[in-house]
């Protein structure tokens, strides 16, 4: 094993200690980016035997990211929230879809009573980001933007709680956009892959558990104007996915559209 996993903390002290530990297989760093906590996060983090960087102020999931990227030597990496827990076991099937295809790769999330987490998505059409909240417009397609993952199957992009490549691949993509303090840059991450054809996959192979403690699952005014400005920042870039109509979108997008919902072939 050759991987770096890269944790971005803020007040996640309770987080980790129910999600970490200091049990990692040798061949496999943690790095931890604290992005200012108030809390004891850094202390919970070196204690579990993790490398931390502690930022002064809190500069955002992605420049985080960015700063742990530039720390990687290892050839793998992970970026795994702190509320994720890690099959260490799994590294290995990841590591041969990685290599094999050239990819970004994200394991099947899942919730802590065992159930499936939608953490594979299509093209993120807005209509289809509304009825996934509830608000169900015409034109939405919940199919293509929720695909229910058998085996290791191309996704437009993969939850950024756990998303893992070679480090060589994320530099060569120029890392996260700082751009999106929080939210969003998941799906940036995904289709700025495909169209450098660099391809994104989906596996149920390896499942991972996650907590998701999402914060815009309530009203709570800061997560959602965050939220909204990273929605902004995304659709001004990717325009044709706030249409319905799906034949803009698939001309732009065609190197992902062509192998949407085909079965990745890993032997």
């Amino acid at each position: 094993m050759d991987w770096t996993l890269i944790t971005v903390t803020f007040n996640s002290a309770a987080t980790l200690a129910s999600c970490w530990s200091d049990q990692r297989p040798e061949g496999v760093r943690w790095l931890v980016v604290d992005n200012a906590s108030t809390d004891n996060s850094a202390e919970v983090a070196k204690e579990f035997g993790a490398r931390v960087i502690e930022l002064t102020k809190n500069v955002g999931f992605s420049a985080a990211n960015n700063v742990g990227l530039q720390q990687v030597s290892t050839r793998y990496v992970a970026f795994v929230n702190p509320d994720v827990v890690v099959d260490y076991a799994s590294l290995g099937i990841l590591q041969n879809l990685i290599d094999k295809h050239n990819a970004l790769v994200g394991p099947q999330l899942i919730n802590e009573d065992g159930s499936l987490q939608a953490s594979a998505r299509g093209l993120p059409f807005l209509v289809d980001k509304l009825a996934h909240r509830g608000v169900t417009l015409p034109g939405a397609d919940q199919r293509q933007y929720l695909p229910r993952i058998e085996g290791s199957q191309y996704v437009a992009w993969t939850m950024g709680a756990a998303l893992c490549g070679s480090a060589e691949t994320f530099r060569a993509l120029g890392g996260w956009d700082a751009g999106y303090f929080l939210y969003y840059e998941d799906h940036d991450m995904g289709l700025k892959a495909w169209r450098a054809n660099v391809p994104v996959i989906a596996t149920s192979a390896v499942h991972w558990r996650h907590a998701w403690a999402r914060e815009t699952k309530s009203f709570k005014l800061k997560p959602w104007m965050r939220e909204f400005a990273s929605a902004r920042r995304f659709y001004a870039r990717y325009p044709e996915l706030t249409l319905p109509t799906r034949r803009w979108a698939s001309a732009r997008h065609r190197q992902y559209v062509s192998v949407a919902g085909l079965p990745v072939h890993e032997d």
